[in-house]
């Protein structure tokens, strides 16, 4: 039976590698699948998952305007899965297709992305999909300062946290740090590590 998963977790979890890894066990059986990601991160050129390990794929790159439900329709009705990297950039919408994806054509769709943004709020895409998962998933990472599990995404500029701005800000480990809740309250000094 075919369900929606949504896979979530902090900036550095292994979300990209884990969806890439997914295709290619597919792919090894000789089923197709169908990879999307937002247009929105252009970090190595338009629709592209690329994992920090260095392997990367093409994907179908979706825009706000992008229909998923057509796009499954168009590309292969029978695909096994559908994949989606940097899920938090869907629209509700897209969530709700994806959720006809999964009731109406059979095929599941498994959704990675991040959970909360650097203010540690809900992206658009996360919240539906918290919503409507068939199946919740927390891939998990450590903190960048301790050992504990990181929940939350520390978006850094010129050595200090930022907690305002535009929620959305392409960046890697540059920008972003995975960390747990105790440090995204009270940072240590960058320069005391």
């Amino acid at each position: 039976m075919a369900q929606l998963f949504f896979k979530y977790g902090a900036m550095n979890s292994g979300k990209s590698i884990e969806i890439l890894k997914v295709a290619h066990n597919y792919e090894e059986q000789g089923k197709s699948v169908i990879l999307m990601t937002s247009i929105m991160d252009t970090r190595s050129g338009k629709g592209r998952i690329v994992s920090r390990m260095g392997l990367t794929r093409d994907a179908i790159a979706l825009t706000k305007d992008s229909n998923v439900l057509e796009i499954v329709k168009a590309k292969n009705p029978s695909a096994a899965c559908v994949l989606i990297d940097e899920c938090e950039f869907m629209t509700k919408d897209q969530v709700l297709e994806a959720t006809q994806v999964v009731d109406d054509l059979g095929i599941p769709v498994m959704a990675f992305g991040l959970k909360n943004d650097f203010r540690n709020e809900l992206f658009e895409g996360t919240k539906y999909l918290l919503l409507y998962a068939d199946k919740l998933e927390e891939m998990k990472t450590i903190c960048w300062f301790c050992k504990k599990k990181a929940t939350m995404n520390m978006r850094m500029s010129n050595g200090k946290p930022v907690y305002e701005g535009k929620q959305v800000s392409i960046g890697g480990n540059e920008m972003y740090y995975p960390v747990c809740r105790r440090h995204y309250n009270h940072p240590p000094m960058l320069d005391e590590e």
